[in-house]
């Protein structure tokens, strides 16, 4: 008051000014920093997001509705407010939940409930709708899509976590709405930490690296910082591509493509020797069930006998864990596939043993079919449909379960690193799909009607096919484990001596391709197994 002469008492105003606008100014770049130069842009692009800061952007031409007001929501909306060279503009916000109603996200209002998305659409000018709902039940699922469509409005959803690559939300990741969208699946929960452990800093080799379930499962590691991953793969094209994909989004890690037939025993060896594993992640094995029951030998040949070279070495080169990757047409088959795959599981089970000097745990992981999967049944339907019908099912009351991709990976992974000696995983695969009813709803989804439209006709079961599949036989028990998704099964034991001479009287079998003896022989082996007549 008194000693301030020939000082300005603003001063202190002033310097308040500058410290809170020098404090977040600080703040905003920092953010901006990691915002725009961790998504490779330019400097130009940079000052761009800069000013956006203080000056909206120019007009946008894509007015978006976005359904869900919660977390993912929001997130897309960021993203869409922050990306540089999409025009989109978020219109408004739709929900269900009462409470959310008039509220603001971002400065969007939410507009209203899910049902009111016809008005909306119209009062708004929106010309695009993003689903972005994680938790929605498949029957909720259905009736959205439904809502989307007598809007006559282009729709499109924001895949799980689980799909993203490197578990980061961007625009780009947006998608067309799919079936498998329309499952109602939950996000698995995994342990990172105890995965982690495994995996990280690790040397992991995939078989069948190039396969859906390989690709999945080379996406899903290279998550958790493996020092390196062994692409481990017979077909060519398919290795390429992962190859290529996993070194463009995996930098740091090592990534070693092996163009190799794991029935060739030399082969396999040289790269266990060369690369010393310390992870094993079987995936490699012919699946397709009429084209087996056609050529047994090589179910015989690939499946059986190239599970038993691995097998053999992951033991020779004391690898941590052999992580085997089943089916559930391995229980009670009627079919070389499901056969071959159960031998392939009894070979894993009774590898160690008191006289097996190894420390290797052997793990197997059994569960049902894959949406998106190469020969999977909803390509088939898709491209009939495509074709103007018909769509063909092979019976009306045949059912299937049903897992998507990166679910399916996830769990390996979990089970793995549940796995301790010759346990066999089974995943619960919720509820059972009927495929007629699927073929159904896919015609309706592609926006025609079934029978009127697109004609479903019925074929007929083929060779070795089921009505519906089973995760278990009636002498397996069930113990639950720590994760909800993930049981152990108690299966019985098996002579392993007896198992050996009678593998091997398969393989000689194999060689003289008769399929009548082969098929006798597996019956041997699987009292179980009940050939399809």
């Amino acid at each position: 008051i008194n000693r301030f002469k020939g000082v300005s008492r603003s001063v202190f105003i002033i310097d308040w000014c500058l410290t809170v606008l020098l404090s977040t100014g600080l703040r905003i770049f920092i953010r901006l920093c990691f915002e725009q130069f961790s998504e490779k842009v330019s400097f130009d692009d940079f000052f761009q997001a800069t000013f956006r800061i203080f000056k909206k952007s120019g007009k946008q031409n894509t007015g978006v509705i976005i359904i869900g007001a919660g977390d993912l929501g929001e997130k897309i909306c960021r993203e869409i407010r922050d990306n540089l060279t999409k025009q989109y503009h978020v219109v408004g916000f739709l929900d269900d939940e009462s409470s959310k109603l008039g509220r603001k996200i971002h400065g969007i209002s939410v507009l209203g409930k899910i049902e009111d998305l016809e008005y909306v659409v119209k009062s708004t000018g929106a010309t695009e709708i993003i689903i972005a709902i994680s938790s929605a039940s498949a029957e909720r699922m259905k009736q959205i899509a439904s809502i989307c469509k007598k809007s006559e409005v282009s729709f499109k959803t924001v895949p799980d976590m689980g799909e993203l690559i490197n578990g980061r939300l961007t625009v780009s990741t947006i998608r067309d709405v799919e079936y498998r969208d329309l499952l109602g699946r939950k996000p698995v929960v995994l342990d990172r930490e105890k995965i982690g452990q495994y995996l990280g800093r690790k040397s992991v080799l995939v078989t069948g690296a190039g396969g859906s379930i390989g690709k999945g499962l080379c996406r899903q590691i290279c998550r958790y910082g493996p020092g390196k991953i062994i692409l481990f793969e017979r077909a060519e094209t398919p290795l390429y591509e992962i190859d290529l994909e996993l070194k463009e989004e995996f930098r740091q890690i090592k990534i070693m493509p092996v163009l190799g037939d794991i029935q060739n025993k030399e082969e396999l060896e040289k790269t266990f020797e060369k690369y010393r594993p310390e992870i094993v992640f079987h995936a490699a094995a012919y699946k397709h069930v009429p084209m087996l029951e056609e050529h047994p030998w090589e179910a015989v040949q690939n499946n059986i006998v190239g599970t038993q070279i691995l097998v053999d070495l992951a033991g020779k080169y004391n690898c941590d864990k052999f992580v085997f990757v089943s089916t559930d047409k391995a229980v009670n088959p009627t079919n070389i596939m499901g056969a071959s795959k159960r031998i392939c599981e009894i070979i894993v089970q009774n590898k160690r043993g008191s006289f097996d000097k190894i420390k290797t745990s052997f793990v197997t992981v059994r569960f049902g079919n894959v949406i998106g999967s190469a020969g999977s049944v909803i390509p088939l339907f898709k491209k009939q449909i495509k074709n103007g019908g018909p769509v063909t099912v092979t019976h009306k009351e045949m059912i299937r379960y049903f897992m998507l991709i990166p679910e399916a990976c996830q769990l390996i992974l979990q089970a793995g690193a549940m796995g301790k000696a010759n346990e066999i995983f089974i995943l619960k695969m919720g509820k059972p799909i009927n495929i007629d009813e699927m073929a159904r709803d896919l015609i309706r989804f592609s926006g025609f009607e079934p029978d009127v439209d697109i004609k479903v006709e019925y074929t007929g079961l083929r060779p070795g096919e089921k009505l519906f599949e089973e995760l278990r036989a009636e002498n397996e028990g069930v113990v639950s484990t720590d994760h909800e998704k993930i049981m152990i099964l108690n299966s019985r034991e098996i002579n392993k001596e007896i198992l050996k001479k009678e593998i091997d009287n398969l393989i000689n079998i194999a060689r003289h391709r008769n399929r009548d003896e082969i098929k006798a022989q597996i019956k041997k082996i699987l009292p179980e197994y009940m050939p399809f007549q």
